[in-house]
């Protein structure tokens, strides 16, 4: 039944009839207010955009109709106690008394009426239709395709849709799920979306029974994103729901976009209305973001690991480093120890799996907001943001607990260690380089120290790579002009108290940088590839030394000569000691080559040829610092060695240690059982030289006898008796010892 309009107030009945008239029958909303803010007059229109019963309007306060306003640009104003007569205009967004929202155009146009000047204001509201709200999800959806044909980052994209569809729908939530190859649901973008929902909604993986409804009904997405979690988003005062499935052209689900309301008023049908019009143009932002992602997989990421590449965790680190505020994070460098066995071995195939399976195990164990790389053949970079020193070792163990379980590759059983450096930023430098460079020399620390191993970088390792930088030019040059030399230790024959020979050791003593110690330079020279080069001089100045020594009378039965690994791969080697041999017409037998345990490491046919091939010359081969590496008595039997050389770290604590004395005792049997003999470095006391003596010692040497000497001084220390002055004050000793 049709309400008859409400008899106009006192104020409204100088307003002519006709005026009257066409206020009361504009479709437009027109309320009449007075310089209190009271509305005075409101039109049929106005009372039902609102949802208020006829005449029930009049006499209340203007501000009561914004009330309940969800959206105001701020130009509209009801407070000042003198309203401005300039006109002015906005957009409101406000929730009617039916439950619905509203959108309107809203101008206030102000004059000064009646002899007492009284400033009167009539607002004007046009509704915006559904034609309206069509055009601004148009609007939207061009919005979009620009934004993607532009560098604008998808996410930037999604969200920027997420917003304006909570600006058409006030009081909501918008979230864009897209559905991934396992198809779990996974939130593109939802700012505005409780992260308690989000989560669960995460841990969603949908059945094939979900994907076939979804295709025959897109509708059916409100039952996935919300029939389940209806109670978890009431919780989170979210009360209703509206989604639709997302499906390419081809038919393929790739997502869902959702609509929840704040308030628990049923709403009109506009919000589906809103869901299905933005579904088409977020179907193809959905596929925007799988080609960029796709192609940033073949630019950024690993084909085999899926771990980002060398170039991308540069970024990312330069990314990391460039962060405001206090910002720290470790970057571990991962090498596969025995990697290149593996790939040698069992071939590239078994080799990649291999990597494929350490890969998914370092994963396993890292965070979401971890970092990681594969940055060479078998060399990993994880990096882990704000971590301490203490809880950056400790993930490093995690790491090495996590891959110590068995791998089969190949029908074999293989159990992989790693190589751990970690550098710290700020600690280790401003830059990633610095990072990146600390981290490697950590790794490489860390392997020189054995299989399984971690080291923390520290400044001294950035000036070490400096010093060997410095040094490694200047040890170049000095080879080239000859500026090295050889010092000489006498090694003492106990069974018969002679010289037995000396063993050559090279001394640097630089113009500008001073004495080098060997310690330095050897280490320097064997990373700059020079090591080989300094062998072969030794070899060369040692034999031509033997000869000076012959021509002045001083005989010395043998001069030792230690030579690198890398000589013994080299085929060459024995041809050019017996050319300098023959040249110098030197017996074979005064010379003695030298072997660390390192070649027995990485014995093969090569290698056991030279070695082979250098006693067949007669000149003799001694193990140099047994038992300090990974010595086997398999392998050693192998060897065509004809001494042992027990290194010093065993002689310290030799009259203390119970210990030291065992495995002295067993090398000095074992030596003497296969026919070699036993040399002892690092003797420094009477006492250990007697205990040496008991347990059948061949050879000794140390600075009892001697220290090294240049090779005027040895020649001066034979002339002048030198080993029989040690002798005898050893004998002095010993009475002095017996008598107290």
């Amino acid at each position: 039944m049709k309400t008859e309009n409400p008899k106009p107030s006192p104020a409204v009945e100088t307003i002519p009839d006709i005026s009257f008239e066409l206020l009361n029958q504009a479709r437009d909303g027109m309320v009449i207010i007075d310089d209190q803010n009271m509305i005075l007059y409101a039109n049929p229109a106005a009372e039902t955009l609102w949802g208020y019963d006829p005449g029930t309007l009049v006499g209340r306060p203007v501000g009561e109709l914004l009330a309940a306003s969800v959206g105001n640009d701020g130009s509209l104003s009801f407070a000042e106690e003198t309203p401005a007569l300039e006109p002015v205009a906005g957009e409101v967004t406000f929730e009617n008394r039916s439950g619905n929202y509203i959108s309107a155009e809203v101008s206030l146009t102000a004059a000064r009426l009646g002899k007492g000047g009284r400033t009167y204001r009539l607002m004007m509201v046009h509704g915006i239709t559904g034609a309206g709200h069509r055009s601004r999800v148009m609007e939207l959806q061009n919005t979009v395709f620009r934004s993607l044909s532009s560098e604008i980052q998808i996410q930037d994209v999604a969200d920027m849709v997420c917003r304006e569809v909570e600006v058409l729908v006030p009081n909501t939530v918008a979230v864009l799920i897209q559905l991934d190859e396992q198809n779990r649901l996974r939130i593109l973008s939802g700012p505005g979306m409780p992260r308690r929902l989000a989560a669960a909604l995460e841990e969603m993986r949908l059945t094939d029974a979900d994907i076939a409804a979804l295709a025959n009904d897109l509708g059916e997405a409100t039952t996935i994103v919300w029939d389940s979690y209806r109670s978890v988003g009431i919780s989170l005062g979210l009360h209703h729901c509206w989604a639709s499935a997302i499906r390419t052209r081809n038919g393929r689900i790739i997502g869902i976009f959702a609509l929840y309301s704040r308030s628990e008023r049923n709403r009109s049908e506009w919000p589906s209305h809103i869901v299905s019009s933005c579904v088409p143009f977020c179907g193809v932002l959905i596929e925007q973001h799988e080609a960029r992602r796709h192609i940033s997989q073949l630019s950024n990421y690993d084909p085999l690991t899926g771990f980002l590449n060398r170039t991308a965790v540069h970024k990312v680190i330069r990314s990391m480093i460039g962060q405001p505020g206090d910002n720290h994070f470790a970057l571990y460098m991962i090498d596969i120890d025995r990697f290149r066995d593996i790939n040698d071995a069992l071939g590239h195939i078994n080799g990649d799996g291999f990597l494929k399976s350490v890969s998914e195990r370092l994963k396993g164990i890292s965070r979401s907001n971890y970092i990681l790389s594969r940055s060479g053949s078998n060399e990993f970079l994880i990096i882990v943001p704000n971590t301490s020193q203490e809880d950056a070792l400790k993930f490093a163990d995690r790491l090495h607990e996590c891959v110590k379980q068995p791998i089969e590759i190949g029908g074999n059983m293989i159990v992989p260690t790693l190589g751990i450096g970690i550098s710290l930023f700020p600690e280790n430098g401003p830059d990633g380089e610095s990072l990146l460079s600390y981290a490697e020399q950590a790794m490489r620390h860390a392997k020189r120290s054995g299989l399984g191993m971690t080291h923390l970088a520290r400044s001294e390792d950035n000036k070490a790579a400096q010093d060997r930088l410095l040094l490694g030019s200047a040890l170049r040059e000095s080879l080239a002009q000859g500026l090295l030399n050889l010092h000489y230790q006498p090694q003492i024959d106990v069974r018969n108290n002679t010289l037995y020979g000396v063993e050559a050791l090279s001394r640097w003593n630089h113009p500008t940088l001073g004495n080098i110690y060997p310690s330095r330079f050897i280490a320097v020279a064997e990373e700059t590839g020079q090591i080989e080069a300094i062998g072969t001089w030794s070899l060369e100045r040692a034999v031509q030394q033997i000869l000076e020594w012959d021509a002045h009378g001083i005989y010395v039965p043998t001069v030792a000569v230690n030579l690198s690994a890398g000589h013994f791969r080299n085929r060459n080697l024995p041809g050019f000691i017996a050319r300098l041999l023959s040249d110098s017409k030197l017996e074979p037998h005064r010379l003695t080559v030298e072997i660390t345990e390192s070649v027995m490491m990485t014995e093969n046919e090569d290698t056991n040829m030279v070695l082979q091939a250098i006693r067949n010359l007669g000149v003799a081969l001694s193990m140099d610092d047994f038992g300090t590496g990974y010595s086997s008595l398999s392998r050693l039997t192998r060897l065509p060695l004809t001494e042992i050389k027990i290194d010093r770290s065993f002689i310290m604590n030799l009259e203390h240690d119970a210990n030291a004395q065992a495995v002295t005792t067993a090398v000095i049997g074992i030596g003497g059982r296969l026919g070699m003999t036993v040399v002892t470095e690092g003797v420094e006391t009477v006492r250990q030289l007697d205990l040496l003596c008991r347990l059948g010692c061949d050879v000794v040497q140390g600075y009892l006898f001697a220290r090294p000497m240049a090779p005027q001084k040895l020649e001066e220390w034979i002339r002048d008796g030198g080993l029989q002055a040690v002798l005898k004050q050893a004998e002095e000793e010993r009475a002095a010892s017996s008598a107290s």
